[in-house]
């Protein structure tokens, strides 16, 4: 194979939303053996998320959506989950439920989730590859990481949009990487842990891909920085990086006169 060809069969797919993931999976993009508590269709209800929320997710998610809700002030229209009519939840009968005006104390999620069940699959393979389990911690996919992603590209503003794109495409690349290298027909999610890392070791650094990997790298690094985001806003990865913010002490000793003189406050 000539180095443009190659380079051509290399470059990232582009799914766009709404789009099937063609090359993802074959045959039809729903679960063939859907939960008993699973809505019909394959769709998953709103806020069903294995993961607990974080408080700061949703900042970010509200933050990501500032370009965007800028130029859409409230009741004039726009998608659901911007305009300004949203039922306010009834946990917090103060906020309004909307993107202004956020119920944080009980978070909800307006939006369905687009991802297919077969691209979550080949997605927690990849959050597991990003942060697997040790003795410290469980993976990535473990604490819902790869739903956290699907609930992040699913959302209906630019950049999250952008993400989807990147994210589906990526997702079609790995399996034809996986393909190329270890025969036709290996699925990147069921290459072994060595042979996983033997592709993402190829696109983890943006600055060092080689050429073809160019846009491959990009997607790597987005699925890591949403990955990173999911797992270390969790309960379980803040007890991994040890964590002891947002816990009320009995008494807060302040520091010795030692320690202000060696900082120059004393």
């Amino acid at each position: 194979m000539s180095d443009d060809a190659k380079k051509a069969g290399r470059s990232l797919p582009v799914v766009r939303e709404g789009e099937a993931a063609r090359g993802c999976a074959p045959g039809p993009q729903t679960d063939p053996n859907p939960r008993a508590d699973a809505p019909a269709g394959g769709a998953r209800a709103a806020g069903a998320l294995p993961m607990d929320r974080r408080q700061a997710l949703k900042v970010m998610a509200i933050a990501a959506a500032a370009p965007t809700l800028a130029q859409c002030a409230p009741g004039e229209g726009g998608d659901a989950a911007t305009r300004s009519d949203v039922p306010a939840p009834t946990s917090n009968p103060k906020a309004a439920g909307t993107a202004w005006d956020p119920d944080l104390v009980a978070p909800s999620v307006p939006w369905e989730r687009t991802l297919a069940p077969d691209e979550l699959e080949s997605l927690a393979a990849l959050c597991d590859v990003i942060i697997p389990a040790d003795e410290r911690s469980q993976s990535a996919s473990q604490v819902g990481a790869h739903d956290f992603i699907d609930e992040w590209v699913s959302a209906p503003y630019d950049g999250n949009r952008a993400d989807q794109v990147v994210v589906r495409g990526g997702l079609i690349w790995l399996d034809r990487e996986a393909a190329e290298r270890f025969g036709a027909g290996a699925r990147f999610r069921a290459l072994t842990p060595a042979q996983q890392n033997a592709i993402c070791d190829d696109i983890c650094w943006l600055e060092g891909a080689e050429a073809g990997f160019e846009s491959a790298a990009r997607f790597f690094d987005r699925v890591r920085d949403l990955t990173s985001t999911a797992f270390w806003t969790t309960e379980e990865g803040m007890r991994d990086l040890q964590y002891v913010g947002n816990v009320p002490l009995e008494r807060w000793d302040p520091p010795s006169v030692e320690v202000l003189r060696h900082i120059g406050l004393a």
